[in-house]
């Protein structure tokens, strides 16, 4: 599984946040960026019989890039040592890599580690990843002494299943992909219908859960103590922009057992996606998985719930978080579960658990084989046996390992149970007379922040290419501002930087490193005092991207309509981006480009896109950005994106050519 929410993505399970588009696509790129991978494996390969050279290689490359989307890892695999044979370099390579260690050929994968390591000239870091594969190898073959039984569940269908929920009188729900689901078409993203909550009783008999299903995808579903609410992800809507985000939303149960329209929850906001929601069993602590000011992909979080709504999004720091992607929460008593891919794992997604200690969550622990393997695990949901046996622990999880039923599958475990031993003896304590009382010492708090540095490491020396990692930024400076003071700090050699926070604070962060943008991030503390949790643990990520000089960027979502020149609404976010890279980086100049389609006289179309670059920069002027620092220019149809023949160039290709670009000069 990938996190598409970059967003971090969001596969089966992570759901779709680019709604249906009802254009029909012609080329394996177009198919690729709109997440309609099945259809880019199609188109792709009528696109690698037909091309040569380099494109043959890139091509290669991409058709790999989306049978991984689509957990067809073997195929993905061919294509990219196909790419790599190719001469495509160290990007295939690493490819190959990661997804030799997914199929859990670790030799193989660890050699492949090698040749990337010397083709990148990076042998020190890849040291990790070949130390990775032989531990994942010795795990593999320790895993019948493993605690754990695990047991593939009959209910699995071809497609995929996945994401189980307890329910009550013994039922579970689970999240799938069957034909049964809501809606007549098609999520292009996997070629298969779109996902829809199911319910399996005692009996072993699977039906659509409720009304709650709809023609967009729902999944990882969790409820309250007694049934009555329901939280959940719902991925799509009506506004076929292509950017529909994942919400979790909720839904209120009658007394006729109707469950109400769903509503977004409090806690979420625009331009992010939340997914995984798993409510504690307080009733009111709520921890789910959001891409929205995290480590660099999707971090996992907590929130409470208040009689004034909803708390603050808390991240729960660097003994779950990764500069990579952390989901499906899951707690029973002090122990935390969740998957990532960022942790040292066996290849894919990876179960593991952390423990409470202190109000601060510590000791991670990866759960090896059986329960991990080389592909995705993930989901995982335990109690404790009630049938009168033996104390055992019981659960299910989802993995797409091999020997499963399609690409998902809900397996059942069993565990030992292992019970803590008994407290030691309290003695009668005698109390104190009342005028000898003392009153309790006031609380006091130690809040402390771990701030983390990264650069952006690309596939090429292109900045529109794939970013493949997030390095540590050794020695980048952070200038930290809070109640009218100025504070600066320098990372080490990972990248890291401390500091105490005081109470009720805002804390402005601008990293710096020569060679890169300047990027921000803010942290609060206001309302974080809690009595439960007086030493409370902070985290920041800020994540920097090199500058390249002289070097298009095309600015995504900064379309025009035919024969029009004005910033359209959906533009703005984009814009706004580059306001604020603009406002941290006040030393540099940048030429705003515009690109037409192929549509209309030269002359003419070189006149439009010289308007439509001004009306670019006058946004941001608009918006505070000097006039002395933005320079505009029009290409009119000299540069195409897509090289298509006019005449027969479709309307998505079209737009795709009605862009916008910037340089940094």
């Amino acid at each position: 599984m990938r996190l598409t929410i970059k967003l971090l993505v969001i596969l089966p399970f992570l759901f779709l946040f680019a709604c249906k588009y009802s254009e029909k696509i012609r080329d394996g790129q177009t198919a690729f960026e709109r997440k309609q991978y099945a259809e880019a494996v199609r188109l792709f390969g009528k696109e690698f019989a037909r091309t040569k050279g380099s494109d043959k290689a890139k091509t290669a490359f991409f058709i790999g890039r989306s049978y991984l989307q689509i957990n067809e890892s073997e195929k993905a695999a061919e294509w990219f040592k196909k790419a790599w044979d190719l001469n495509l370099g160290a990007p295939a390579m690493y490819q190959y890599a990661h997804t030799m260690k997914q199929l859990e050929r670790y030799k193989e994968a660890a050699e492949a580690f090698k040749a990337y390591g010397r083709e990148a000239g990076e042998m020190r870091r890849v040291q990790t990843e070949i130390k990775a594969c032989e531990q994942a190898a010795q795990w593999l073959a320790e895993a019948s002494d493993n605690e754990f039984q695990l047991e593939k569940q009959n209910f699995n269908s071809p497609v995929s299943d996945y994401s189980p929920a307890f329910y009550e009188d013994e039922q579970i729900i689970f999240t799938s992909d069957r034909n049964a689901a809501e809606g007549e078409d098609i999520y292009k993203w996997t070629g298969k219908d779109f996902s829809d909550l199911f319910i399996i009783n005692k009996e072993g008999n699977t039906q659509a859960f409720s009304e709650l299903n709809s023609e967009y995808n729902e999944g990882t579903i969790t409820f309250n103590s007694t049934y009555t609410t329901a939280y959940f992800t719902r991925c799509g809507s009506d506004n076929k922009e292509g950017t529909d985000y994942c919400k979790i939303v909720f839904s209120k149960k009658n007394k006729e057992g109707k469950w109400a329209k769903p509503k977004v929850c409090g806690f979420v906001t625009d331009e992010a996606n939340y997914a995984h929601p798993y409510l504690a069993d307080d009733d009111k602590t709520l921890y789910f998985s959001s891409d929205v000011n995290g480590f660099g992909g999707a971090d996992i979080f907590k929130v409470v719930r208040t009689d004034d709504g909803w708390s603050r999004p808390n991240n729960l720091g660097d003994a779950v978080n990764t500069p990579k992607d952390e989901k499906f929460p899951f707690r029973y008593k002090d122990t935390l579960y969740f998957a990532s891919d960022g942790h040292a794992g066996m290849g894919g997604l990876d179960i593991f658990k952390v423990v409470k200690v202190k109000s601060t969550w510590r000791n991670t622990e990866n759960l090896r084989a059986p329960i991990n393997s080389g592909e995705d695990d993930f989901g995982l949901i335990l109690r404790e046996k009630t049938d009168g046996t033996d104390r055992q622990m019981e659960g299910y999880l989802t993995s797409t390992r091999k020997g499963g039923e399609g690409k998902d599958d809900i397996y059942y475990f069993t565990k030992k149970y292992i019970a803590p031993p008994p407290p030691p003896p309290i003695d009668t304590i005698i109390p104190p007379p009342i005028d000898t009382i003392i009153p309790p010492p006031e609380v006091m708090y130690n809040f402390n922040l771990e701030g983390t540095v990264l650069v952006k490491q690309y596939a090429n020396d292109d900045p529109n290419s794939m970013v493949i990692d997030s390095l540590p930024a050794k020695n980048a400076r952070v200038n930290i501002s809070f109640l009218n003071k100025n504070e600066t700090v320098t990372t080490d050699d990972f990248g890291k930087f401390k500091l105490e926070l005081d109470e009720e604070s805002d804390y402005f962060f601008l990293a710096s490193k020569e060679g890169y943008l300047n990027n921000s991030a803010r942290l609060s503390t206001k309302g974080e005092k809690d009595e439960t949790e007086t030493d409370k643990k902070f985290d920041v990520t800020i994540v920097l991207d090199k500058i390249f000089k002289d070097k298009e960027i095309t600015l995504e979502n900064i379309y025009y309509d035919y024969d029009k020149w004005n910033i359209r609404p959906d533009a703005e976010p984009s814009l706004n981006l580059l306001v604020k890279v603009l406002n941290e980086n006040p030393t540099i100049r940048i030429q705003l480009s515009s690109h037409t389609d192929c549509r209309g006289k030269d002359d003419y179309n070189r006149n439009l896109s010289a308007k439509r670059a001004q009306s670019a920069v006058n946004y941001l002027i608009s918006n505070g950005i000097e006039p002395s620092r933005l320079y505009a220019q029009g290409y009119g149809e000299e540069r195409p994106a897509i090289d298509c023949d006019c005449d027969n160039c479709t309307e998505d290709e079209h737009q795709a050519n009605r862009r916008t670009t910037f340089k940094i000069e």
